[in-house]
């Protein structure tokens, strides 16, 4: 019988890619997770480690902290510049965004240390200003992943509407806050989302700007699997499986909620 090629095979590759590096890894993680560490048989001994340790939920609540400050100073300062490169009268070439874009070309780790030397030669150093530092570093890591979104969806919106607006003596900020920010809303939420839980997961950025006086929740997962804990590490990257997952209902929620809304001028 003659082989016949179809164009469904060539799904084949991206299938055994999500089952070996997607699927597998995530069975894994919820396998040790919920097993022993001496006996290996099904337990909630993590759980109850977990919560039982008052350093773990500080950790977190650290970590939340941090990746909704993250969150909202990058969105405070992507949303302009985003506006400004989608606006063609203003931006009448792509080189701009390029340049915004092209920190995200070179490896985090060499940017983040490019950033300790600078923020030393300033004055301003891990052991002194761990906070400030730690922020400083989030912000300039996951500024461009606000950028981008927010300016492809800039680029989509309907100047009829603004001009719209205006026409019927809706003033800036009615317009901005009623028409612009509801147009933009996918963009918001998806820098939003892009921001917030990778900061949470972070650690080389908090370990290198901080001096390690910073510790977020991927440093506590880093370290217990340095050390071995395969499973109390696992319930941790658990942990941060279910804030993904929670952050991604909600995210589409209000995406839902917000195409179901007219614009009220």
């Amino acid at each position: 019988m003659k082989f016949r090629f179809q164009r469904k095979y060539l799904a084949i590759p991206y299938i055994l890619f999500f089952l070996f590096f997607i699927i597998t890894p995530l069975f894994l993680i919820i396998y040790y997770a919920f097993t022993d560490k001496a006996t290996g048989a099904f337990s909630f001994v993590n759980l109850t480690k977990f919560f039982a340790d008052k350093t773990n939920l500080n950790v977190l609540a650290i970590s939340l902290t941090y990746g909704l400050i993250n969150t909202i100073l990058c969105l405070l300062i992507g949303y302009p510049i985003a506006y400004l490169l989608a606006d063609k009268k203003i931006n009448k070439s792509a080189v701009l965004v390029t340049l915004f874009i092209m920190p995200m070309w070179i490896n985090f780790v060499i940017r983040t240390g490019a950033t300790r030397d600078l923020l030393n030669w300033i004055g301003l150093s891990g052991g002194s200003y761990p906070e400030l530092t730690t922020i400083i570093g989030l912000v300039y890591n996951y500024l461009p992943f606000t950028i981008l979104p927010l300016y492809s969806t800039m680029l989509k919106m309907d100047r009829n509407q603004i001009e719209a607006s205006r026409d019927l003596g809706a003033n800036s900020f009615q317009t901005f806050v009623k028409v612009i920010i509801p147009m933009t809303m996918p963009g918001i939420i998806s820098a939003a989302t892009m921001v917030f839980m990778p900061t949470i997961s972070s650690y080389v950025i908090s370990d290198i700007l901080s001096e390690y006086n910073v510790v977020l929740f991927g440093s506590y997962i880093d370290l217990y699997f340095n050390q071995n804990d395969w499973h109390f590490g696992s319930f941790m990257a658990f942990i941060m499986l279910l804030l993904i997952g929670l952050s991604i209902v909600i995210s589409r929620k209000f995406v839902k909620d917000d195409e179901g809304k007219e614009s009220i001028w």
